[in-house]
């Protein structure tokens, strides 16, 4: 979505959703950008842009809550190198990384889905397919009988 929600940070740590006029919990956050909307979080007191702080919150009450959301082996990395060499690699290479990987996760998705579509137009021919069987056993069984051969 191209429109970002302006969340305003109180000093007493309450974050204010400008769209909706009304506070919100840093999980109300979560569930925005979940639901695919971008946001910018504002701090009040001198305007500074806190999407950062707040999102790394955001991440850090995910990590705590399932015991490892990141490899402890890349934490390692980011303290050993620092945030100049991180900082790039975040910057460059991995979102376009998660991008790619969720382009390529759809389109898995939609060439499965559309395999099953296709099984299910397979179940009703197979089904279509034994009734003439049916039809072709009985009138075989039909020619057997008034042929005299069994």
């Amino acid at each position: 979505m191209d429109h970002k929600i302006l969340i305003k940070k109180y000093p007493n740590r309450r974050l204010y959703n400008t769209d909706t006029s009304g506070y919100i919990t840093i999980k109300d956050v979560a569930g925005l950008i979940k639901s695919g909307h971008r946001v910018e979080v504002r701090d009040v007191t001198n305007g500074e842009d806190v999407t950062a702080l707040v999102l790394t919150q955001i991440i850090m009450e995910k990590a705590k809550n399932n015991q490892g959301l990141l490899p402890v082996s890349l934490l390692h990395l980011v303290i050993q190198f620092g945030e100049n060499l991180l900082h790039e690699f975040f910057d460059k290479y991995l979102e376009k990384t998660m991008e790619s990987y969720l382009v390529y996760r759809k389109t898995m998705d939609d060439q499965v889905n559309a395999y099953l579509d296709m099984g299910m137009d397979f179940s009703s021919l197979a089904e279509k397919t034994m009734k003439d069987m049916e039809s072709m056993n009985l009138f075989s069984e039909t020619f057997k009988r008034y042929s005299g051969k069994k």
